[in-house]
């Protein structure tokens, strides 16, 4: 009798868990796929199951810091048709997409292992930030302050939204680095706000990547995806 109640209530809170997550929308899961040596180059993906339909998907980007740009033939986006039992998260997209990536991984001597430092993160949970942010690399000392600018146009899916970023970088040695990043005149489709997710600095020092949340309005929840703004810091 014990033991079927035990196992009843671990039903229950399985159950439970997997309705909060159902309940959460269509958020993506970001993975930091490395830098080049030279950290010229970085690699990125995201992966999870889409709603409502629960079919996996997965995209790998690669881009080009100092230009912020995706790399030529640096872009691999795929939904797939089956259906994935309970408990999985997507991540098998993922896994699946990735071969297609190696020629340029070898290319440009990706190192997975190479993957930087956050120097900030936004836990998922807490109020939204502020427009403007303030954080510390405390292993270089250097000081940053980012603003992102919005501006948006109708709601939900029919919506589109257009951002920019102010980037001040104050470094140790009393130099600093002032920069507009993004493109304030693009309005994306079926995205209704942005958020910064994290900041990840290069294991050089020298790239400096910011993760942008694209959200939008769901029944249901939200849907997340990820973008990145990315800049050399010397």
């Amino acid at each position: 009798m014990e033991k079927h109640m035990k196992r009843t209530g671990l039903f229950a809170l399985m159950l439970t868990l997997a309705v909060a997550a159902a309940s959460a929308g269509d958020i993506a899961r970001f993975a930091n796929l490395g830098f080049s040596p030279d950290s010229r180059v970085f690699l990125f993906g995201q992966y999870g199951i889409t709603h409502p339909e629960g079919h996996p998907f997965a995209e790998i980007y690669a881009v080009d810091v100092p230009g912020n740009v995706f790399l030529p033939q640096g872009v691999q986006r795929r939904t797939f048709s089956r259906t994935l039992s309970g408990g999985q998260d997507g991540s098998g997209a993922l896994y699946t997409l990735l071969p297609l990536f190696q020629p340029l991984i070898g290319e440009h001597q990706i190192d997975h292992l190479a993957q930087g430092r956050i120097i900030y993160l936004f836990i998922d949970g807490e109020d939204d930030p502020q427009p403007r942010i303030s954080f510390r690399d405390f292993r270089t000392g250097t000081r940053y302050t980012l603003e992102i600018i919005q501006e948006s146009r109708g709601r939900g899916a029919e919506g589109s939204a257009a951002f920019h970023l102010n980037l001040q970088a104050h470094h140790s040695d009393g130099t600093t680095l002032e920069r507009q990043i993004g493109r304030p005149t693009l309005f994306r489709d079926g995205v209704n706000r942005y958020r910064v997710g994290r900041v990840i600095v290069s294991p050089d020092n020298s790239s400096l990547v910011v993760v942008v949340e694209r959200i939008t309005d769901i029944a249901g929840g939200r849907r997340i995806r990820y973008m990145v703004e990315t800049l050399r810091l010397r």
